[in-house]
């Protein structure tokens, strides 16, 4: 049996040409190297493998970097590969974080309204989509074991030194584009941290052995 890789949207397809891993510096990828190991580990054994990326509201960096770990591991062909996103609180995954997704190349549906939105976010069209919305890290809709939990804000990785359930626990800190909300930059920050995201998530993909 062959296995046939995923075909991602073209819009995404053209977003992932422009990731440029020569961006990340020597740092950066120290701080990488647990979660590519991790990955590996799983890998190599054929088990599933689950990521957990956690901020304080569940709202911003968390879904990106889901999102974008979820593709790379489609992308580069990396099987069982389940990931979730979670926060210390719930509060609603934040409208702007949703439509830089949509204007990167993903088909983005709200599927139930209110104050914590719910939406479905697709790569491609025959692989299941994301299910976006707020939740805590520890919600039912996560696992509740066998994961490695990803600290994705420095608040978050400070105010929680223990993750029930998870295997292992590495932080991967992002800086919150929300500093930015309703300036002129908003759009481009929102844009630009969503690129980091997904320039580094690729990147700890590609360095996994099939």
């Amino acid at each position: 049996m062959t296995l046939t890789k995923t075909i991602l949207f073209p819009e995404i397809e053209n977003v992932i040409t422009t990731l440029n891993f020569e961006s990340i510096s020597e740092e950066r990828k120290i701080v990488l190297q647990p979660l590519v190991e991790y990955i590996h580990s799983k890998a190599s054994k054929q088990v599933d493998i689950r990521l957990n990326l956690i901020c304080t509201h569940n709202s911003r960096r968390s879904h990106l970097s889901q999102v974008w770990a979820q593709t790379a591991a489609a992308h580069y062909g990396i099987k069982n590969v389940f990931c979730y996103s979670g926060g210390t609180e719930a509060t609603a995954m934040f409208p702007i974080a949703a439509k830089t997704l949509a204007k990167q190349g993903f088909k983005i549906k709200t599927i139930a309204e209110g104050k914590n939105p719910i939406y479905t976010i697709k790569y491609a069209s025959n692989e299941h989509p994301i299910i976006g919305f707020s939740k805590t890290y520890d919600d039912d809709f996560n696992p509740q074991s066998e994961f490695v939990a990803i600290m994705t804000c420095s608040q978050a990785d400070g105010g929680c030194p223990f993750i029930a359930g998870a295997e292992k626990r590495i932080p991967i800190t992002f800086e919150d584009p929300k500093a930015f909300d309703n300036t002129p930059q908003q759009a481009e920050k929102y844009e630009e941290r969503s690129l980091q995201i997904a320039t580094e998530m690729f990147y700890v993909f590609s360095q996994i052995k099939k």
